[in-house]
């Protein structure tokens, strides 16, 4: 277990690695240093080559002489070396130690319904890891395979829409790529559709910091539906690696009846393609397939894409404090309802006049 502190070798040994992802990049622990957070970059290797790597995220937990520790969407590690895995988690647990940690949060992707996962998933509880009761990422996503050519894409479609993305082409919508200088308008995007949909957004600063850091760095490409030279919708795609993550997306609510989403989606698809992009990752889905979940409508658009569903084992914790841990577990909960309610009533007041939500 080694430290590594320079960003070219530590990108190269991550997109080595089993199910990468962008989370675990150089430049996603450098954006969240702007945001109180510590960032620590640990390597596994097994002489020269690579095995597990974890980009280790740590805060102060309050005023108390105590951190919060979280490794997002990681460590990376083949599934299926279990030896490895072990070895991972007790430098993970060893750290949490030394850093005075109330606990520490994983969450891999690590499939749930394979083999790979049942035995991470006994590792985990041999070793005294909890199933987490705040999942801070999507425990479950939807993926397509992008290795097939852009017409058996199309057929893996679901009829609908490939329908409705010739019918968005036909009545006009165009998409262009975005870049830094679209900020503004992909921040308004986003806002507009957090007030319809009722989602909690952060500040424009953070999104303009996060956006702009990965657009910059070549890592994220934002895609800007327009009808008439007016824009309608953007996604926002993450690449790392040979994966793309669509991660953000937003809409206006007029002429939704031109499609504009199925077109951006292709448009992002086939650019993910051709940036030798072998995964897309539609970044979220239900807990469970139920059409009670409130993701369910979600899943359904994605889906129809002819993603797959695949679900991860999830987040687990480390409690280094058991006592700490049973208490922070019960008072965060209600400390994030009451800071998602503030931030909600803020947006109201600050809304448009006829703008504002019941």
């Amino acid at each position: 277990m080694k430290r590594v502190d320079e960003r070219t070798t530590w990108n190269a040994a991550v997109t080595g690695l089993p199910a990468h992802h962008v989370l675990q990049s150089w430049e996603w622990g450098a954006f969240k240093e702007r945001y109180g957070w510590q960032a620590e970059r640990w390597l596994w290797t097994d002489g020269p080559t690579p095995q597990a790597a974890a980009l280790v995220l740590s805060r102060p937990l309050w005023r108390l002489p105590l951190r919060m520790v979280y490794v997002p969407k990681g460590p990376l590690f083949d599934a299926a070396d279990t030896a490895c895995f072990e070895q991972v988690l007790a430098g993970l647990e060893r750290l949490a130690r030394e850093r005075h940690a109330l606990q520490i949060k994983i969450d891999p992707d690590v499939p749930a319904d394979s083999p790979a996962g049942a035995a991470a998933v006994a590792c985990l509880k041999r070793r005294g890891w909890l199933p987490s009761a705040q999942q801070i990422q999507f425990r479950n996503t939807l993926t397509l395979d992008l290795t097939p050519g852009p017409d058996d894409l199309l057929a893996g479609m679901k009829p609908k829409w490939r329908y409705n993305i010739r019918l968005a082409d036909r009545r006009g919508v165009t998409v262009r790529r975005g870049g830094l200088d679209d900020l503004p308008l992909l921040y308004d995007l986003y806002r507009e559709t957090g007030r319809r949909d009722r989602f909690v957004i952060r500040t424009e600063a953070y999104y303009r910091d996060a956006w702009g850091a990965f657009i910059a760095a070549g890592l994220a490409q934002p895609f800007i539906a327009e009808f008439d030279g007016e824009p309608l919708a953007m996604i926002l795609l993450f690449r790392f690696g040979r994966t793309a993550w669509y991660m953000y997306g937003a809409s206006r609510s007029t002429h939704r009846d031109l499609m504009p989403n199925h077109r951006l989606q292709w448009e992002a698809i086939r650019w993910a393609q051709a940036q030798g992009c072998a995964v897309y990752d539609m970044w979220g889905a239900p807990d469970t397939l139920d059409e009670s979940d409130p993701l369910w409508g979600v899943y359904r658009f994605k889906e129809g894409f002819g993603a797959a569903f695949v679900e991860h084992i999830g987040a687990y914790d480390y409690p280094a404090s058991r006592l700490g841990h049973a208490l922070y577990t019960r008072v965060a909960p209600r400390v994030l309802a009451l800071m998602h309610w503030r931030h909600w009533r803020r947006e109201q007041r600050q809304a448009a006049p006829g703008e504002a939500l019941s």
